[in-house]
């Protein structure tokens, strides 16, 4: 499985004009069968930043345009039968706040890593913000241009 970060997404349907958009789209087009993924958490930060210029009913078929568009999975976090109470005081304050006071990372993108590392066989997570996860987690971080070069037959 590979985990896609939201600014890969939000290249896609925002910035065409980006130099980087042709190897972006080229990596979603190529990823789609190696089971692409977002965290719930990329999922509703996507939708945040879209929300300023999409339809509101648009923002809400989300699962057409984006889910079964690239084949993502949606991984949402376990309860595991916990108690609202203790589920979210684990997953949106201890382990996110861990991750900040252990590696220096914002907020989100410790919400994100921690529901990530948690996923059995991610073989990568994907993003062009590298530099915030590199060495500061188990998983390996790749660029979608380092991806692409990893993985030259996917093309």
């Amino acid at each position: 499985m590979v985990i896609i970060d939201t600014d890969v997404f939000l290249l896609e349907f925002a910035f065409h004009r980006d130099a980087r958009y042709p190897i972006n789209a080229e990596f979603l087009r190529a990823v789609r069968p190696r089971e692409p993924a977002i965290t719930i958490y990329n999922l509703m930060e996507i939708l945040g930043q879209l929300s300023f210029n999409l339809p509101p009913e648009q923002l809400t078929q989300w699962r057409l345009w984006l889910q079964e568009a690239y084949g993502l999975t949606v991984i949402w976090p376990a309860t595991r039968e916990q108690t609202a109470r203790i589920f979210f005081r684990e997953e949106i304050y201890d382990r996110p706040l861990a991750k900040m006071q252990s590696q220096r990372m914002a907020f989100l993108d410790a919400l994100i890593l921690s529901l990530a590392e948690r996923v059995p066989d991610v073989e990568a997570f994907v993003t062009w913000n590298a530099r915030h996860f590199r060495n500061k987690t188990r998983l390996p971080v790749l660029t979608p241009s380092e991806f692409m070069e990893e993985h030259p037959s996917i093309t």
